[in-house]
């Protein structure tokens, strides 16, 4: 046992000595107990002024003594002596005080161990039975009753001797018990401070701010990432309502995700990020709440360059995309219209010159209304559409092109009505790319299936053909402005589709497996109250 748990202890057994030897001496006054007609009178008195006097020499020398154990063995025997004596002057058998040797066995297993218990017990056993066997046998001048017999000596040793021994094991027991469950909530006590060390200093440690609030908003937890954050030091932070440290937030405080600014006390305008969370105790309970948040100013700043830069760059490779587009149908009416100029070619020559011409005008007013369709979009006119029947007109109007007379095969896979808020217009039109698309990637023939679901709360449309599919570095591509594998295409259609789509807060997207299929799925979003 160690000395730091053993010193207490020593301090609890002279402060209990004393307490008893006061009690004792009240008592004796109290109830007026009359010990004249004992064998010395004045004996009690001098006992408990001796045990007085070794109580105070036990405090004085406490400080000084370096082996604690066996100081507290030589006190426990010295106690066993005093008790022994107590009892010789207050009768031998018939005393009152023969209990006070249990008190010691006792308090030896208590401050010491099991072990010193039946130590103890053993000497009070061997000095309680040799003062009964000496009073017995009038060795010693202790009178008794004459009616006490031999049988009566015996069974008052064999009684004590037992208690002494079953007090010893009772209270070693419990000792010892209490000794481990000491020593386990030390251990519990020692891992709980590691687990609170080691909990303070991560949430010290975060790179991003941390709160956390009882169920009243008052804050409890602010680390050293907030305190950067916000400027205000933890002292000034602790005990608050939150709502006076991030004013954006309101009580009672709601979970999720959101983005809000915040001006500081040095009047510097931040962009924060906010994840917050019910705080639940171990059996589920809402104690609080808890906040994780980030200063989002500087990537913002940043992430505003990069969409200026990407902005920068797609308006460039849209640039020369346009060029490259109008520099091919200029090349040839220039060349046309140099031959006819130098009036040079017969009369068939010309006709010829003169279509060719007509033709590169024609493609490049469309190349220009496609773009102004795609850079310019027309403000949006929503009404409620049934969605089956701009696709039953586009299917005819795909089926009737002269050129696809017979060639492609169009089936479709809905029925009924299918009601969204959209503008029919510019939905019709990404029905009509979509599906000239999948007719001129279909030059051989082939088959396109039109299908629609209802989805809950979203619509799906599909377009799919047999076709030759799209390659793996195509399909990325193939919504971009401009980018087209066709020989007579502009390359806008797909991308105005793309576009009409995400100005519906839907999505297109595809998916094709080479010389199998090619799929265009339509996403849109449909409320609540649409059928």
């Amino acid at each position: 046992m160690p000395e730091s748990t053993l010193i207490p202890r020593v301090k609890a057994l002279i402060g209990f000595r004393a307490v008893f030897i006061t009690f004792l001496l009240g008592s004796i006054f109290l109830f007026k107990i009359d010990f004249l007609n004992l064998l010395y009178p004045k004996a009690i008195i001098y006992f408990i002024a001796a045990m007085y006097a070794l109580t105070i020499i036990y405090a004085m020398l406490l400080p000084k003594i370096k082996n604690l154990f066996l100081f507290v063995y030589v006190q426990l025997i010295i106690d066993v002596i005093s008790e022994i004596s107590l009892i010789y002057i207050t009768g031998g058998i018939e005393s009152w005080f023969s209990f006070t040797l249990l008190l010691t066995v006792l308090s030896s297993s208590i401050v010491l161990n099991k072990k010193a218990g039946y130590v103890i017990a053993s000497i009070s056993s061997i000095f309680y039975g040799v003062l009964i066997d000496l009073q017995f046998y009038q060795l010693i001048p202790i009178s008794y009753a004459t009616s006490i017999r031999e049988q009566e000596f015996l069974y008052n040793i064999f009684i004590h001797i037992l208690s002494f021994y079953i007090t010893a094991y009772l209270s070693g027991y419990l000792s010892h018990s209490l000794e481990k469950t000491v020593l386990k909530l030390e251990e519990q006590n020692l891992y709980v401070k590691d687990l609170e060390l080691f909990n303070t200093t991560v949430i010290e440690s975060l790179p991003g701010g941390l709160f956390v609030t009882d169920i009243n908003n008052n804050v409890t937890t602010f680390n050293k990432a907030a305190e950067k954050i916000v400027g205000i030091k933890k002292n000034n932070v602790l005990g608050e309502k939150i709502e006076s440290v991030l004013p954006f937030l309101k009580y009672p405080l709601q979970s999720g995700r959101f983005e809000a600014t915040l001006l500081t006390r040095q009047n510097e305008e931040k962009i924060i990020g906010m994840t917050i969370s019910i705080f639940e105790d171990m059996r589920g309970h809402e104690t609080g709440y808890i906040g994780v948040f980030q200063d989002l100013t500087q990537f913002k700043k940043l992430e505003l360059q990069m969409k200026q830069k990407e902005q920068w760059a797609t308006i460039g490779e849209l640039s020369a995309n346009i060029a490259h587009e109008i520099r091919n149908p200029l090349a040839s009416l220039k060349g046309s219209i140099e031959i006819l100029r130098e009036n040079r070619s017969p009369d068939t020559q010309r006709d010829k010159l003169m279509s060719i011409a007509l033709n590169e005008m024609d493609r490049l007013n469309r190349i220009i209304t496609d773009f102004l369709t795609y850079s310019s979009p027309k403000r949006f006119e929503l009404r409620r559409t049934d969605l089956h029947a701009l696709l039953e007109e586009t299917i005819e109007l795909i089926g009737n092109i002269e050129d696809n007379r017979g060639r492609i095969s169009i089936k479709k896979d809905f029925s009924g009505r299918l009601y969204a808020d959209v503008d029919p217009q510019k939905i019709r039109q990404v029905f009509w790319n979509l599906g000239m698309n999948a007719l001129e990637s279909m030059k051989e023939g082939g088959e396109l299936l039109v299908s629609s679901a209802n989805n809950g709360n979203t619509i799906k449309i599909t377009f799919t053909d047999n076709g030759p599919g799209i390659s793996a570095d195509d399909i990325n591509k193939i919504f971009y402005p401009f980018y087209t594998t066709k020989e007579e295409g502009t390359g806008l259609g797909l991308s105005i589709a793309y576009r009409i789509i995400e100005e519906h807060y839907g999505n297109l997207s595809v998916k094709s497996i080479p010389e199998t299929e090619t799929r265009f799925e339509i996403d849109l979003p449909k409320k609540d109250e649409q059928s």
